[in-house]
């Protein structure tokens, strides 16, 4: 009997602007450590280490820095130099400059294969005419996309012409083994992170960056305590907005009531010690945060965004604010706080929604089913 084109290990790079925080950078660890033996997973990132390294490290992942730093582009010769020694059948893209950069340089060094993975729904391709260009002349490059979410693939399809058959969804996913409810206690993570034990707990995930809006959920935080005095707000993250949002908790009068948690390795500790989780986004594609408090069985109030509503039917699953609407979370949050047996519903609903729909393995299929079907 012959042999399949899939009898052989299909050797895999990906390529990824930074391995920082991010739910990229999330879907692109399970992807490379939850799937089949039959693809052998290599990792690049454009500049730098960041915290994925030591995850996909400690994974037995092999991982290439491209350039010490950003603004250094030593990536346009150590890139083509890597793809060369590598020989890989496929090359996996994630984020803008990822694609922009590695997907025409795969295209010139003949790898079979080149996929582009759109995370977010980024509304600066929009506003930045010379990006939106960019990543529509380079997505020609790509022999198949995958988006996380439908309102990626409709901005494809809309703003880059890329034709509908080209673009496969497939929503970002959760290990399960690893996030469930009751993975630790309220108490033990309360401890843990020097919180109270007896107060409503709101947290916050994420880079303390723009798209993440905290400074709207510190205005949520001042209107809250105004009706629950005892409640507490945890931003667990790190980034370029942290002095200005220390800033504006003090002016608010709030700074006794944030906990700056910096950088939590095991986001866990964080859903369980929380009651809410509320998430204020600009915008986003399917956010692992949104995820992960959902399998973890975390209350969520979140903005009504592309890949978010996607996943949680409002008033069901968890709530939904306009975004930027301060006085519509605001009233949300006071609601959960005082009705937990809503609260706990919603809960409930959201982890049902995880199982059925986002498990790693359902996402890792789906990827697989992709390399499978388009590689030569």
């Amino acid at each position: 009997m012959g042999k399949t084109k899939h009898h052989f290990v299909k050797r895999i790079l990906h390529v990824i602007d930074s391995l920082h925080l991010g739910g990229a950078q999330e879907v692109l660890l399970n992807l490379a450590t939850c799937g089949s033996s039959r693809f052998a997973h290599e990792v690049a990132t454009m500049h730098g280490r960041g915290i994925y390294w030591d995850r996909l490290h400690d994974a037995g992942i092999t991982v290439h820095s491209l350039s010490p730093h950003k603004y250094l582009p030593l990536y346009l010769a150590t890139l083509p130099a890597l793809v060369l020694s590598t020989k890989p059948d496929i090359l996996h893209c994630h984020l803008i400059p990822s694609n922009i950069i590695a997907k025409p340089l795969g295209t010139l060094l003949g790898v079979p294969l080149i996929i582009n993975h759109d995370h977010t729904n980024d509304p600066h391709r929009i506003e930045n005419k010379l990006l939106l260009a960019l990543d529509k002349s380079t997505n020609r490059f790509a022999h198949h996309i995958i988006t996380v979410a439908s309102a990626c693939r409709d901005f494809l399809v809309k703003h880059e012409s890329i034709h509908r058959g080209k673009i496969t969804l497939i929503p970002n996913a959760i290990d399960l083994r690893r996030f469930s409810p009751g993975s630790s206690s309220l108490s033990e993570s309360r401890t843990k992170l020097g919180l109270p034990q007896d107060v409503p707990v709101i947290a916050g995930v994420g880079r303390l960056n723009a798209q993440k809006n905290f400074a709207l959920f510190l205005e949520i935080a001042a209107a809250v305590v105004t009706e629950i005095p005892e409640a507490r707000f945890l931003l667990a993250g790190e980034g370029p907005e942290e002095p200005r949002l220390r800033a504006q908790a003090a002016s608010l009068g709030i700074a006794d009531r944030v906990l700056f948690a910096g950088y939590i390795p095991d986001t866990r500790i964080v859903y369980s010690a929380a009651d809410i989780l509320l998430m204020p986004s600009r915008f986003e594609g399917l956010p692992m945060t949104l995820l992960e408090s959902m399998a973890m069985g975390l209350p969520i109030i979140a903005s009504n965004l592309d890949g978010i509503a996607e996943v949680i039917t409002d008033t069901y699953e968890g709530l939904l604010a306009e975004p930027g609407n301060a006085a519509t979370f605001t009233s949300q949050v006071i609601r959960l706080l005082r009705d937990p047996d809503f609260a706990a519903q919603l809960a409930i609903n959201a982890r049902t929604k995880i199982e059925s729909n986002h498990s790693v393995e359902i996402m890792t299929t789906a990827v697989e089913s992709i390399y499978d079907k388009f590689l030569p």
